[in-house]
């Protein structure tokens, strides 16, 4: 994708650097860029994802996100993965985006912005501690639970798809959940012993995911508080395994109900680097997510 607006000069000998920020949602960092000040006009963006992203030659990061304007809504959040890959949503990184627009300024004190994004118009609720931006509850939408919506290859119709797939020599049931990317969730005792390095990019690129997918692995713990918890590992479509995963967590969500892992409609989802809190109420088709933002630096690329 390339980025149409008014020129300046970019990336290389005597261009302008490009100033961005690096942000986290429970360690799933990204690279944040805001078009309103850097248009990135002529860019290769998937070239600039792989390169920033890069955590020894670039900034580092799981991807590159660009927050900008937009006619249907209060910004635009757009996904690159560190491949260069693009990505229909980020939970963790629209949190973030709604940091970024919020200390930014550009969507003029409003504590309830619309983010158009890949996976259609969502609505955060920006949380505060004081009055600084720290998080944000995310309606993310309805699952998608038909194999055209995931999209995944199931004779169908729903809404609990079930997958028998074999990767590295062992056949896995995974449960196929759109939240408008691709997810598979895949039910296991102890996900410390699974090899997602090795198990991850095999079932990513399984023929049954038209666009790959991003693979949960997933152990239900004690409650807590009168809630269950959902340990939670996940294989991310072109980024590989991440600490977090919004999408992945709600996905894992909606699975553990569909399949009677969980009683109740919400959970708390344990992932590598925090915890994020999901409901799915019956009440309602939309599912709902709540987690941190934090700012880790700023600076310029050249």
């Amino acid at each position: 994708m390339v980025v149409s607006a008014p020129s300046r000069g970019r990336i290389g000998a005597q261009h302008t650097p490009m100033r961005f920020t690096k942000l986290e949602g429970c360690g799933n960092d990204y690279i944040y860029v805001d078009l309103w000040d850097e248009p990135l006009a002529g860019v290769d963006v998937p070239a600039l994802a792989r390169a920033i992203s890069d955590r020894h030659f670039g900034v580092g990061g799981d991807g590159l996100i660009l927050v900008g304007p937009t006619p249907e809504a209060d910004a635009r959040m757009v996904v690159y993965n560190a491949d260069g890959s693009s990505a229909e949503m980020c939970g963790n990184g629209l949190r973030c985006a709604g940091r970024l627009a919020w200390e930014h300024g550009r969507i003029g004190g409003n504590r309830h912005p619309r983010f158009a994004t890949g996976a259609g118009i969502l609505t955060l609720e920006l949380t505060f501690t004081d009055t600084v931006c720290t998080g944000a509850i995310v309606a993310m939408g309805s699952p998608r639970l038909t194999p055209a919506a995931v999209p995944v290859q199931h004779p169908g119709p729903g809404p609990l798809l079930e997958l028998h797939l074999e990767a590295g020599g062992k056949n896995w049931r995974l449960l196929a959940v759109g939240m408008g990317n691709p997810h598979a969730v895949c039910f296991v005792d102890d996900v410390a012993t699974v090899d997602l390095a090795r198990i991850g990019p095999l079932l990513e690129h399984h023929p049954v995911f038209p666009r790959r997918a991003n693979i949960e692995f997933v152990s239900v713990l004690a409650d807590e508080r009168g809630i269950p918890v959902l340990r939670q590992r996940t294989w991310e479509r072109g980024s590989g395994e991440t600490l977090a995963c919004g999408t992945g967590a709600c996905a894992a969500t909606v699975a553990a109900i569909l399949d009677q892992r969980i009683s109740g409609r919400q959970a708390i989802v344990r992932l590598n680097g925090g915890d994020v809190a999901i409901a799915w109420p019956a009440n309602t088709a939309e599912v709902t997510m709540r987690g941190p933002a934090t700012r880790v630096f700023a600076g310029e690329w050249p």
